[in-house]
């Protein structure tokens, strides 16, 4: 007699692998993000950045956008997929916009 597997056994390795890969393009997208914002915050402040930098304090703006985009992204992406999961339970389709 074999056992079935619940239904939804593929659900926590599908979220683990979009958590990691969304962690890691939020880490990223968040510093450029934020940069780009302290390259605005700079010069409304009148600052000029040394040569070769981008903007003046880019690491504080930087390290704020990336722990801002590594836990947003996933936690919005995971909230997106659990939700469309939950409202296709029990049908025959695989995706439902």
């Amino acid at each position: 007699m074999t056992s079935v597997p619940p239904p939804d056994s593929g659900r926590t390795a599908r979220n683990v692998g979009v958590g990691c890969v969304t962690t890691v393009a939020g880490f990223f997208s968040g510093a450029m993000i934020a940069v780009f914002i302290a390259k605005f915050v700079g010069s409304a402040q009148g600052c000029r950045p040394p040569e070769g930098l981008p903007a003046c304090n880019w690491w504080v703006y930087a390290g704020i956008g990336a722990a801002l985009g590594a836990v947003s992204l996933p936690f919005l992406a995971l909230t997106r997929l659990n939700r469309i999961s939950s409202i296709n339970e029990g049908k025959e389709t695989e995706w439902h916009a």
